[in-house]
């Protein structure tokens, strides 16, 4: 469990990831915005009719990342799941924006390639605790 892990020099970075994929989530999820991201998104690059499934896929991943975080259950498929979505955000939504999420740019890559970082430590962390 994550109180466990409160040892780890990772504790802070778990519950970075933790508050930053509920961020992620459930507002999204609360007020629909997800239908949204579905329909008129994903949809319109190539993924109807399934966009919206896919949409609420992706959410719900995040909430199962969470919990993976919180109870060490799943972590290493939950971490691969969301690394695959990490990537497939940076190729559809962030690259052509180039890095600067802000200042230099707007929407790019760096806050994807932070996250898969520090999920890539968390991932070393759960193979070298067997």
């Amino acid at each position: 469990s994550l109180n466990m892990k409160t040892k780890s020099p990772l504790f802070l970075i778990r519950i970075a990831l933790i508050i930053t994929f509920l961020m992620h989530s459930v507002p999204s999820i609360i007020t629909g915005d997800v239908n949204g991201f579905g329909t008129m998104y994903l949809d319109k690059v190539g993924y109807a009719p399934y966009g919206l499934y896919i949409a609420w896929l992706i959410k719900l991943s995040h909430l199962g990342l969470v919990a993976a975080l919180i109870s060490n259950i799943g972590l290493r498929p939950m971490i691969y799941i969301t690394v695959v979505i990490l990537l497939m955000g940076i190729w559809m939504v962030h690259l052509p924006d180039g890095w600067f999420v802000i200042g230099g740019g707007r929407n790019g890559v760096e806050f994807n390639i932070f996250l898969i970082l520090s999920l890539a430590a968390v991932l070393t962390e759960s193979y070298r605790n067997k």
